[in-house]
């Protein structure tokens, strides 16, 4: 049989999907006090509002993740992409029909739910990991990961820097419709690149998995899934390193979504700075953020996943800490640069480990760590204004102490890994 694709195929194609379906991380952070301002939001409602995306984009990453180990991530990403477009489609039009005189408080629900929707194209990241996994030898895991998260992670960035400009230009229901215009056409992109691995390509043909198996390892592939959904999530559920790399991905990956979404909010309402000045200084952090990962990849292939972990824990952990102290807008820029740079090399790191620590079951893992771990997206912004709220302005600067104990807790697992390898290498004595 004729098999279609190559790694490199396979890999921009999962890209694709991933960075067109990741964009809606960035959904609320720049208009948020648009609508905070007609429809008379609280700190906690607009944590929420920008976190809302984060919700349906980490909980889903599980079960699709795990649907990956049976039909591969094409039709995965194809129906993930599919829910967002419709997600923004109603977005699109109840601003287009209500805003600003008829957006009223009580749509806060309407707006939640389309959001929510719309976040849907955020699980496309477990799906293509593990589709790129499938691809990638395991000796290049690490480089093709890092490209795929790093190139994947541009999204946000790019879109917190352009959404104020077509905000001036096209109005808010023009720019969301420019965007919804952006993600039929990654869609269509991914349709028409997007491919499964060797082995699931044999399997859609007919082929048993038995005899799929060998056959796509004489075609390079050397990762395989366990079995249907339920034994990759339960066996992958079995494995205690599974949740380590669940909580460091979290402090890392969801801290990352937290901080995209949040930082739009706090540099305008903390720091003083304009709607234009604010989308750039975060798409300063998440684009700074996403390139690192690149590179992180290729670093954790050399220094390995652990060690790789640890040192960029430890940068993020001083980057939290600056930034818990800072009321200045230099010493934030700085503390957010510091921050970017640990948490770009620490997601790298994570799912370099995922395969290693877990291959009985990438998929199954790469669900329970990119699902649970970016539900910090979710949990954390509320959090932070939960700070304003309870010390007003100087809340926006206290509430990084979150990142601070996420970062020590990360630190100490990163370490328990590493150990256990340690201690597997040393011979037992005999008895």
């Amino acid at each position: 049989m004729n098999i279609k694709g190559t790694p490199q195929r396979g890999l921009f194609g999962a890209t694709l999907g991933f960075f067109i379906g990741f964009a809606a991380v960035a959904l609320f952070g720049t208009t948020a006090q648009k609508l905070k301002d007609v429809m008379g939001l609280t700190p906690v409602m607009v944590g929420f509002l920008v976190a809302i995306p984060s919700l349906t984009g980490s909980l889903l990453r599980i079960p699709f993740a795990a649907w990956v180990d049976v039909t591969g991530g094409r039709k995965p990403m194809l129906i993930l992409l599919g829910l967002s477009i419709l997600g923004m489609l109603g977005l699109t039009l109840t601003i287009y029909s209500f805003y600003p005189d008829r957006l009223t408080p009580g749509m806060y629900p309407l707006i939640l739910l389309l959001g929510a929707l719309s976040g849907c194209g955020i699980a496309t990241f477990s799906v293509g990991i593990s589709q790129a996994s499938y691809w990638s030898p395991k000796a290049k895991q690490g480089s093709a990961l890092g490209i795929y998260g790093g190139v994947g992670n541009l999204a946000p960035g790019i879109f917190t820097l352009i959404l104020p400009l077509a905000l001036t230009a096209a109005g808010l229901a023009g720019a969301y419709l420019i965007w919804l215009c952006l993600l039929i056409l990654g869609t269509v992109g991914y349709y028409f690149t997007g491919l499964n691995a060797p082995y699931f390509q044999l399997c859609a043909n007919g082929m048993s998995p038995e005899q799929a198996r060998p056959a796509a390892a004489k075609l390079g592939q050397e990762i395989f899934p366990a079995g249907n959904i339920k034994d990759s999530l339960f066996l992958s559920a079995k494995v205690w390193k599974t949740w380590a790399l669940t909580a460091i991905y979290f402090a890392s990956f969801g801290g990352f979504l937290a901080m995209t979404a949040w930082l739009p909010t706090y540099w305008k309402s903390f720091l003083g700075a304009s709607a234009v000045t604010a989308g750039i200084l975060t798409a300063t952090y998440s684009i700074l953020t996403s390139l690192v990962r690149v590179w992180g990849g290729s670093l954790a292939d050399r220094l390995g996943g652990e060690r790789t972990a640890m040192l960029a824990l430890s940068v993020m952990l001083f980057g939290a800490l600056m930034l818990t102290l800072s009321r200045s807008f230099g010493l934030s820029l700085a503390a957010e640069i510091v921050m970017a740079l640990g948490m770009g090399v620490a997601n790298a790191a994570v799912f370099k480990l995922v395969p290693k620590e877990v291959p009985q079951a990438v998929g199954g893992a790469s669900g329970w760590v990119g699902g649970l771990g970016a539900f910090g997206g979710f949990a954390i912004p509320p959090l932070l204004s939960a700070f304003v709220r309870w010390q007003g302005d100087g809340g926006y600067a206290t509430g990084f102490v979150a990142y601070i104990a996420l970062a020590l807790v990360s630190l100490g697992l990163a370490f328990i890994l590493q150990r256990s390898h340690t201690k597997a290498l040393v011979p037992q004595a005999a008895h």
